[in-house]
């Protein structure tokens, strides 16, 4: 039997002793029942609590199909969406690759767009595919989410100038609504192979969908295993003794209720920088609600330690901090030895460089619970696809379980409507005039 993803608190009871995690208890054990049984608020986005032992063998088999030929027939791929429509993939893609994978000549490149709405950003990407073999893989339930679709217009434009329409037919793929949707209505026009976004899954959990499975699949990763690790997790948060999805979600609701408002999740692998944009989207969207809500914050170590490291150690002390520990090395970098010593590192010759980085981990966390943050540890063995399908699901159930302890729908979103409504006023948008007549009398101000 494989290892599996650990998680410790121990060191938080400097801050909150057992006695007040256990006084949590029952309620967790409340707000794991309303996820299990469908009763909490937002019960009809509950879908991917199933996802990994629900997917289906012909489902997982397409997928890998439609992966294959777009591989064979593109160099780069370019994958559409915003938030949860393209973070879970890139969270995993980053984590697996070659750190210098963008650099080399692989035979495949999957790439972004539509994530935010930069010009610059664009011209360059248009500059760039220009004499590249490339398709399109967009994802958005509506088609209409504004950049997203700006992105798909412009690069759907390019690739039918490059190759043509029947052909780039071929080399977009569609992830969106069963039924309806500006982008399914095209995608049924043209022809374009499509995959169905679960009506009962939200963008943030979608990962362990088409959503995140095909882009993964594409970069060339086996989503079976991925799918595999989210299962044996959620066998193990379900159905054996020892939940640490709810022991996480009980330690940090306690921290949150003695004044600790903001959570850093830190690494030590810079691999894992897109995980922690992932999990800061699925905490800070399902927590953010009624002015409550921990604040989700990421920092990549050491790296940040020589910019960051200061305010955490010696600033205002509302932060706590969760540790995502990466148990195995995938290589092997051996520190040498150097006759002139001028670096005075001589005493780190034939050490690993992995065990130089281990213990700068540990004497981090012991000095910032020494400096006054409580500290958290994830600990992964080792970083592939089965740990991080385990770490997915165990994030995505522990925040169901926080959300329910916070006594706010974890599953809805109304906040981001506003910069939108702004958005679509100043632009002049039909259906908007009341609006745009009333914010810019406001900007005169």
């Amino acid at each position: 039997m494989k290892e599996s993803l650990k998680f410790d608190c121990s060191k938080i009871f400097h801050f909150a002793n057992e006695s007040e995690v256990g006084a949590l208890s029952t309620q967790a054990h409340e707000a794991f029942k309303a996820l299990r049984e469908g009763t909490c608020p937002g019960n009809d986005f509950l879908g991917w609590m199933d996802l990994p032992v629900q997917m289906t063998e012909a489902e997982i088999a397409d997928i890998g199909k439609t992966a294959a030929d777009l591989r064979t027939r593109t160099q780069v791929m370019v994958v559409i969406g915003i938030g949860g429509s393209y973070l879970g993939a890139r969270a995993v893609i980053e984590a697996l690759s070659n750190s210098f994978h963008y650099y080399g000549p692989a035979s495949m490149k999957v790439i972004f767009a539509g994530h935010n709405i930069s010009e610059d950003y664009y011209h360059e990407l248009e500059a760039y595919l220009q004499d590249k073999e490339f398709g399109i893989c967009v994802v958005s339930k509506s088609g209409t989410t504004t950049e997203p679709a700006i992105a798909f217009r412009l690069l759907r434009e390019l690739l039918e100038q490059k190759v043509g329409r029947d052909e780039a037919g071929r080399r977009i793929v569609a992830i969106t609504d069963a039924s309806k949707g500006a982008l399914r209505t095209l995608a049924d026009r043209e022809g374009y192979k499509t995959f169905v976004i679960p009506d009962n899954v939200g963008g943030r959990f979608s990962v362990l969908t088409p959503v995140g499975l095909l882009p993964i699949a594409i970069a060339g990763f086996d989503i079976r295993e991925l799918l595999k690790g989210a299962a044996e997790m959620r066998v193990q948060c379900m159905e054996r003794e020892g939940n640490i999805a709810m022991e996480y979600a009980m330690a940090r609701t306690t921290l949150y209720r003695k004044g600790y408002v903001v959570e850093l999740l830190a690494n030590f692998h810079p691999k894992l920088h897109y995980m922690t944009e992932w999990w800061k989207q699925l905490y800070g969207e399902s927590e953010g609600k009624e002015h409550k809500g921990i604040f989700p914050a990421g920092v990549d170590f050491t790296t940040d330690l020589h910019s960051m490291g200061q305010y955490i150690q010696d600033g205002r002390r509302m932060l706590m901090e969760t540790v995502i520990s990466v148990g195995r090395a995938e290589h092997e970098v051996v520190i040498p030895h150097d006759g002139d010593n001028l670096d005075k590192l001589n005493f780190l010759a034939g050490k690993r460089v992995d065990e130089v980085n281990k213990m700068a981990e540990l004497g981090t966390r012991l000095a910032h619970v020494d400096g006054g943050v409580p500290n958290m540890q994830i600990f992964l063995p080792a970083l592939n696809a089965f740990y991080l399908g385990q770490l997915i699901y165990f994030f995505e159930l522990a925040c169901g379980i926080s959300g329910n302890l916070l006594r706010v729908n974890a599953f809805d979103q109304p906040g981001v409507e506003a910069y939108k409504n702004n958005m679509f006023a100043l632009l002049d948008k039909p259906g908007y005039e009341e609006a745009s007549k009333a914010i810019k009398e406001k900007l005169k101000v």
